[in-house]
């Protein structure tokens, strides 16, 4: 096979320089939106004083445990993948042997990691989770319905990491470095979009949940 990336800088360069871009983009956007969501919340005088502790934490418990909601347990297949995906998209990457690597060379960091056969069962299974969220969208009317392009563009950023760092490691498809540059650059691409896309609901999740168990608490009914 033809490997059209045979320049070492532009491996370098996107190992490098780029992954620090990714990186300062990821984390400065992501503050500054953090901030700019708690800062709208104080401007509006009644939620933050409206937020409990304890009702916060049992409404994030009861929905971060699989099927212990009411909703959950309607819908067990979306459920089970939902939750896999979720779980595979968040511990893959950092305890992914591989990476872990990287992060000692560049940085000296390390920490527990995931073993080989576990590190391809759960890329797998976010794959496997990503074809079955683009066909439900696809074929399920209701859910259809409510599908617009960039729902569709958001599933291809978490999908293509994925893919392209399964196919890297396995050596398929394409030469080996054309396909490692190509895995580190969509996961470039996918930091950079957290922030700035519907990816961003991993921080907003806790803020929801907040006021979300807040509210019920102090209605003393439950929001599950």
């Amino acid at each position: 096979m033809y490997d059209f990336i045979k320049d070492p800088s532009i491996y370098n360069f996107v190992r490098g320089p780029l992954v620090w871009f990714a990186f300062i983009i990821f984390i400065g956007a992501s503050i500054y939106k953090l901030r700019s969501m708690i800062q709208l919340a104080k401007n509006e005088k009644v939620v933050m004083p409206y937020m409990s502790l304890k009702f916060t934490l049992r409404s994030l418990l009861h929905w971060l445990i699989p099927f212990n909601s009411v909703n959950w347990r309607l819908r067990p297949v979306i459920t089970t993948v939902t939750f896999l995906f979720h779980i595979g998209l968040v511990f893959t990457p950092i305890f992914l042997l591989s990476h872990n690597q990287l992060w000692r060379e560049s940085w000296g960091i390390t920490w527990w990691t995931l073993s080989e056969q576990w590190g391809d069962i759960m890329t797998i299974i976010v794959i496997a989770s990503c074809i079955f969220f683009f066909l439900r969208r696809v074929f399920t009317p209701e859910v259809k319905f409510v599908t617009f392009a960039d729902d569709y563009m958001i599933l291809a950023i978490a999908f293509l990491p994925f893919i392209t760092g399964f196919l890297a490691y396995h050596q398929m498809l394409l030469p080996h470095k054309t396909m490692v540059v190509l895995h580190m650059l969509f996961g470039e691409i996918m930091l950079i979009a957290i922030p700035f896309t519907r990816l961003g609901h991993m921080f907003y999740f806790f803020l929801t949940r907040a006021y979300m168990g807040s509210d019920h608490g102090y209605r003393h009914s439950r929001d599950w």
